[in-house]
């Protein structure tokens, strides 16, 4: 199967209606959620983007639904678990980074406190709290969704996000991981740890140790950050 090499920039908006969270400002959360799992299962994992992320992790990616966001060149950055691992185990961790790159340059940032300094600052800004709360249920309403498609059952991690969401950061990983599956404007901690690695780590620059081979560079017609 030919894999379709895309960009990490986030999903046209075409045809969505305005609407209140959840969901990224502008949009109908209940069509936009429904037509990323969509988008999602009809591109599911194949055998080699397996392979590339079971290198990345150094270990089998189970539960792997899907390559959620992808380099440039066509590398997986971030992918998408179902709810319910193959053996039974809840898994709450929807939006999953595999990206070496990205997993060190986000691990810099942990560990200069910014996960301190962000969690202060959703206790002081109402606005960057309201949204962070919305990330929070577009988060929930995303593995809901996947998880109803999948007909896994979500029991003990129902009502359990990922990253500290909603009222701290506790992983950067996890926020980093929804905003490169999700594109910009849904989760504002994921986007601002974005922006202060940029010169480390790029979605739209390919800096992969190694490259996906003869996918450098190609574009989706979408320009979307998720298919497969």
């Amino acid at each position: 199967m030919e894999e379709a090499g895309v960009t990490g920039e986030p999903m046209g908006s075409e045809g969505r209606q305005e609407a209140e969270a959840p969901g990224p400002k502008g949009t109908d959360s209940t069509v936009w959620v429904e037509g990323l799992v969509e988008d999602l299962l009809a591109h599911p994992a194949t055998d080699r983007q397996v392979e590339v992320v079971e290198a990345q992790l150094d270990r089998f990616p189970r539960g792997m639904v899907a390559v959620g966001a992808r380099c440039v060149c066509g590398n997986p950055l971030a992918v998408v678990t179902r709810p319910r691992l193959p053996d039974g185990t809840p898994f709450p961790t929807t939006c999953y980074l595999t990206s070496p790159e990205a997993v060190k340059a986000v691990s810099r940032l942990e560990a200069d406190g910014s996960m301190a300094r962000y969690t202060l600052l959703i206790g002081q800004d109402a606005r960057i709290a309201q949204e962070y709360a919305r990330a929070h249920a577009v988060y929930l309403a995303f593995r809901h969704a996947l998880a109803d498609r999948l007909g896994d059952e979500e029991g003990r991690i129902a009502g359990v996000s990922a990253g500290g969401m909603p009222i701290r950061v506790k992983c950067l990983h996890a926020l980093v991981a929804q905003s490169l599956v999700m594109g910009e404007g849904v989760n504002p901690i994921g986007d601002m740890a974005l922006d202060r690695i940029r010169t480390d780590f790029d979605p739209s620059v390919c800096r992969c140790a190694d490259p996906w081979p003869g996918l450098a560079g190609r574009q989706s017609h979408e320009g979307g950050a998720r298919l497969g």
